[in-house]
């Protein structure tokens, strides 16, 4: 068939459908390839997200195996200690320096594993946050 109509059979506006016709494929294409960047973008930035998030509970759990690791030598220390105690006096005194040393030991574990939490957190959520902010002025600029 001739890329135009122009026999007698031909619609009369035939010219201005088929242009309508070429511009909403046109438009559908682009659309197409807008959403399938927009995907592929968004793909990524979750693939981003997930191993930023996964590295940092791996991160995390280390560190609370290493603090648990140093609890358990301090305890077997403070039993080997306690083993050695000759007099009353010696154990009110190895017991009160035990307990002052694990509630330090305690706080310095909390807010480092605190500040470890934060830092996980902001590096697991800066990319998200970046690709709405990048995506919200794709769409209003």
């Amino acid at each position: 068939m001739a890329e135009t109509m122009s026999h007698a059979f031909a619609p009369p506006n035939y010219e201005t459908f088929r242009e309508t016709a070429e511009k909403a494929v046109s438009q559908a294409k682009n659309t197409y390839e807008k959403a399938k960047v927009a995907s592929e973008q968004a793909t990524d930035l979750l693939k981003e997200t997930y191993a930023t998030a996964a590295k940092g509970a791996t991160d995390y759990n280390l560190k609370i195996i290493e603090f648990a690791r140093a609890n358990t030598n301090t305890a077997f220390d403070f039993a080997q200690e306690l083993m050695e105690v000759k007099h009353p006096s010696e154990l009110v005194a190895l017991s009160t320096a035990h307990m002052q040393e694990r509630f330090e030991t305690m706080i310095a574990q909390t807010k480092e594993l605190t500040a470890l939490a934060q830092k996980v957190t902001t590096e697991t959520t800066a990319p998200l946050k970046a690709g709405v902010t990048k995506a919200l002025k794709k769409r209003s600029g």
